[in-house]
């Protein structure tokens, strides 16, 4: 299993699109089939099972958007995405998308047979949560590949030329070779060879056209690496490693990318410093107001902002502030503006409107706001390490739920507050939502998820200030991990972001999803969308 990253896994990624385990998890997927096939392929075939989320939503939430975006090569930030459909049909492609009862075990999988220059090639793969990423199978080879190295695949004529291949490798002494193995499958052996650095073509052509070579570029902006360690996965591990010190909570964050990611302290905090200013820009833009055809909501955070300024809102002021910029967040989001998954796009605002907001109000600078988000970031291993941030998988109590929790210790940790407060308030906080349910509106991540992502960020401002009060959780946050994630394999499918359940059914629902899609073909008819 790949040890989960602050910068992969949580704070993460830098995107364009509603939903991060549908668009930027779709477009890693892209990427990675585009290097299998050695560009943009000439076929696709996608296909859905019929019982997992993506059947209903894969158009919606940025599957096709980013799926076809990567196909091309592009990046999760690229601004050229919105057109991907138009784009990839633009350069010859012919796109098949399938419902196929495949009875696959996640409701996030993907089954791909792509074809460029008459050789076929099968990929199968699923969207973690958060954008993150596995592929599970590469032409009928059983595999797990997150896209966190770079991955050479050889397949071999015969057993014995793949045994040689990784003897041969493995006798170089040089460490340019994490690791290398040889898969079994019907379809003969494959060399699987993983590596901080791509391998010059030297290493991997000295047995001619008896193999087939594929370099598979990272997906991930914090690799992987021969020997990568983390120093505690749980918050009760964490507690042993601190060993009664009370160091802060970002601290402890700094400590563990580190060893993650084989990072230096400096640029840890730098990273995310640069994280907190393409934020703070988000936020500006989104008060400013924000324009998009597909979507359910118009631009409401300049009247928000217009309202507070005159003084016509009861009540709460930083309050009203961290609702002004979550409501910027979601409506920049919503516009195909970009964001940070942070944990995931459909819970992109909660954590960093209140880090920002209350930031700003404390008087603190950019370096508190980004302490504030590594400590949130640490919370989010402790969550996503035994869990999902997937709605899919989760509900929303895996998407907003993980967010108020990092939330509210990253408030404690803007006031200074303790280790223990931190993780006090992150229980809390979770406790509150557990059994939360995803059902957007019309197949688009804007209602009920605006107003989840407000509570998320009220209910981390009022347990982090409850934290703070020295209020008992009672519950130990890793002891309330492990309840949400009981909780969501109780529920029905539903109610985990399938849009078949909840809101999304109900007949104003149903009515806006209708005059939304009679828009999109009005465009499409006038020649002014990629559906084609």
């Amino acid at each position: 299993m790949m040890l989960v990253s602050i910068f992969n896994d949580v704070i993460g990624p830098v995107m364009r699109g509603p939903s991060s385990s549908h668009c930027a998890a779709a477009l890693r997927i892209g990427r990675l089939a585009r290097d299998l096939v050695g560009g943009t392929p000439d076929d696709v075939l996608v296909e859905f099972d019929r019982a997992g989320s993506l059947p209903t939503t894969h158009e919606s939430q940025g599957s096709d958007m980013g799926f076809f975006g990567g196909l091309l090569g592009w990046d999760a930030a690229d601004p050229r995405l919105p057109g991907s459909p138009e784009a990839i049909r633009a350069a010859g492609t012919r796109l098949r998308i399938e419902t196929v009862d495949a009875g696959d075990p996640h409701p996030n999988t993907y089954r791909l047979t792509l074809t460029r220059a008459g050789r076929t090639h099968t990929l199968r793969a699923i969207s973690t949560g958060g954008g993150m990423i596995e592929v599970v199978d590469i032409d009928g080879w059983s595999l797990s590949l997150h896209g966190d190295c770079h991955e050479t695949l050889v397949a071999a004529a015969s057993r014995e030329l793949a045994a040689g291949i990784v003897a041969r490798l493995q006798a170089r002494g040089d460490g340019l070779v994490d690791h290398a193995t040889v898969l079994d499958s019907a379809a003969g052996s494959l060399v699987r060879v993983q590596s901080s650095l791509p391998l010059p073509a030297d290493v991997v052509a000295a047995d001619g056209p008896a193999c087939r070579v594929h370099a598979l570029a990272p997906v991930l902006p914090v690799l992987s690496r021969r020997g990568t360690t983390v120093p505690f996965s749980s918050a009760s591990e964490l507690l042993a490693a601190d060993a009664g010190r009370g160091l802060p909570l970002w601290r402890h964050a700094v400590a563990y990318e580190m060893e993650r990611g084989g990072l230096a302290e400096r640029e840890v905090i730098d990273r995310m410093l640069g994280i907190v200013r393409l934020l703070r820009a988000s936020i500006a833009e989104g008060i400013a107001g924000t324009a998009y055809d597909d979507r359910v909501l118009p631009a409401q955070t300049p009247a928000f902002a217009a309202a507070l300024a005159a003084g016509r809102l009861v009540g709460g002021g930083s309050l009203n502030r961290v609702v002004l910029a979550t409501s910027a967040l979601m409506e920049v989001k919503s516009s195909m503006g970009v964001i940070v998954a942070a944990p995931t796009a459909g819970a992109c605002a909660a954590l960093p409107a209140a880090v920002i907001t209350l930031a700003e109000d404390l008087g603190l600078d950019e370096e508190a706001m980004a302490r504030a988000m590594l400590a949130a970031g640490l919370v989010g291993v402790f969550i996503c390490t035994p869990w999902s941030f997937a709605a899919e998988v989760g509900g929303c109590q895996a998407e907003g739920g993980s967010a108020a929790a990092m939330a509210a210790a990253a408030i404690v940790t803007l006031a200074g507050g303790t280790l223990r407060e931190s993780l006090a308030a992150a229980s809390l906080a979770m406790q509150s939502v557990i059994g939360l349910i995803c059902d957007p509106v019309a197949n688009r991540v804007e209602v009920p998820c605006l107003g989840k992502n407000v509570m998320a960020a009220a209910n981390a401002l009022a347990c982090a200030n409850m934290a703070l009060a020295g209020f008992a959780e009672v519950i130990p946050f890793d002891e309330v991990v492990a309840t949400a994630k009981r909780v969501a394999e109780q529920m029905p499918r539903e109610l985990r972001c399938t849009a078949l359940g909840g809101l999304s059914i109900t007949p104003a629902s149903l009515a806006i999803e209708q005059r939304l899609a009679e828009r999109k073909a009005a465009a499409c008819g006038g020649g002014r969308c990629g559906c084609g």
